[in-house]
């Protein structure tokens, strides 16, 4: 048993400068490799949330844009047919005003046929009445002659 403690202790004591420079190795490693790679991964990890979050700001800032922009579009087309309407209405206004003029003119027109006819009815009236005398007469002549005859 002695011996084997005591060979125990030479590899123990082979392994001695082994262990100290795998402790080495391992703070060496930490230091210059891992402790950056650490730094360089938290920068990372840092500049993916910041996009994140800038990201996100800007998608909320673009759909502020987007609801400003659709209502400003809603005005514009509310403004588009409030001018619709009113060219509409003015137009009908348009029409309706040539249509009454248009009755007025033919309301005139036939007033003015009515007189016309009226005018002539009575001249007509006239030189009948002035014929029906001149024929009563040549009637009246003709029969007296006749029986005078």
């Amino acid at each position: 048993m002695d011996q084997t403690l005591h060979a125990l202790g030479g590899l123990l004591l082979k392994g001695v400068p082994t262990i100290c420079l795998l402790l080495i190795v391992h703070f060496y490693l930490k230091a210059m490799f891992f402790r950056p790679l650490r730094e360089v991964l938290a920068k990372r990890r840092a500049s993916i949330e910041g996009a994140k979050e800038s990201a996100e700001e800007i998608q909320k800032k673009t759909s502020e844009k987007a609801a400003a922009i659709e209502i400003q579009l809603r005005k514009a087309r509310e403004e588009i047919y409030r001018e619709q309407e009113a060219m509409r209405r003015q137009w009908i206004d348009q029409q309706a005003a040539k249509l009454e003029e248009a009755r007025r003119q033919s309301r005139e027109l036939i007033h003015q046929a009515r007189q016309e006819l009226a005018a002539e009815a009575e001249a007509a009236k006239r030189d009948i009445a002035n014929t029906t005398d001149a024929l009563a007469d040549q009637i009246a002549r003709s029969l007296l002659e006749r029986r005078a005859s």
